[in-house]
């Protein structure tokens, strides 16, 4: 059975001052068992992160972004194996803004995966289409093209990777999917990962949605079909509010 996860990505926000405030007031009451919780906040505050979730176990932390070379002259990167030595467990690997306002391509997607796995990161691949490629009834083609190239460099007997699917329209705008939207969607990824890895090894993938999650709303998405978790921006930044949606896993 696929674990519900719950996981917060704060982006450009929350210095490691306000990380330590961020953890000093986060104290959900989870649920028995309890939902998988990860927090992604900037490169800068994870080691404050680390420190402040001592002795919290339920809660998990990664990077935002990492570097496919171990090493080398690539200034403001850091490597899979350096995020392991700080902390992480995890590392968000395509998310839109890493495409759309950076570039990052299927291919340096593909190879990032791949840099997390052999350091022993569980990658949280992000793939979602803008609203152009939506309205122009495109939403499978990219999504299954973005999965494709995650998946085509995986070794031989993956998975271990979360997905994520994240419509870039909905991205900080305050719309949503529809529970019915991201059902559809969801269940057209896992097709598509029954298809690489067969039934068995692809239902040991968890697929999380993003975009504009809030507690107003976390329960009806969770409640979807092949939801498996939340991927959630703003409302991560609050810890009674990001409390509130990690209760509803």
């Amino acid at each position: 059975m696929r674990p519900t996860v719950i996981a917060g990505n704060w982006k450009m926000h929350h210095g490691p001052a306000a990380t330590r405030e961020f953890f000093h007031d986060f104290s959900p009451e989870l649920s028995d068992p309890p939902p998988t919780v990860v927090i992604f906040p900037p490169a800068i505050s994870l080691s404050a992160a680390v420190e402040s979730r001592r002795g919290r176990p339920e809660v998990a932390l990664g990077v935002q972004n990492i570097h496919w070379e171990a090493s080398g002259a690539f200034t403001g990167e850091h490597s899979a194996g350096m995020a392991v030595a700080a902390g992480a467990r995890f590392a968000l690997i395509g998310h839109s803004e890493r495409r759309h306002v950076f570039g990052e391509t299927d291919e340096e997607v593909g190879r990032k995966i791949t840099a997390a796995l052999g350091e022993g990161l569980t990658p949280v691949v992000c793939v979602g289409e803008t609203l152009e490629e939506r309205q122009a009834g495109r939403v499978d083609e990219v999504i299954l093209r973005q999965l494709d190239a995650a998946i085509h460099p995986l070794p031989e007997g993956a998975p271990r990777f979360f997905l994520a699917y994240e419509p870039v329209w909905a991205i900080g705008t305050g719309e949503t999917a529809t529970p019915d939207d991201a059902a559809a969607t969801h269940a057209t990824l896992r097709g598509r990962l029954n298809q690489a890895f067969g039934p068995e090894r692809a239902d040991e993938v968890p697929i999380l949605y993003g975009g504009s999650v809030k507690p107003s709303n976390v329960t009806e998405l969770l409640a979807a079909s092949d939801v498996d978790g939340v991927l959630v921006g703003g409302a991560s930044l609050d810890a009674p509010s990001f409390a509130a949606i990690a209760e509803a896993g």
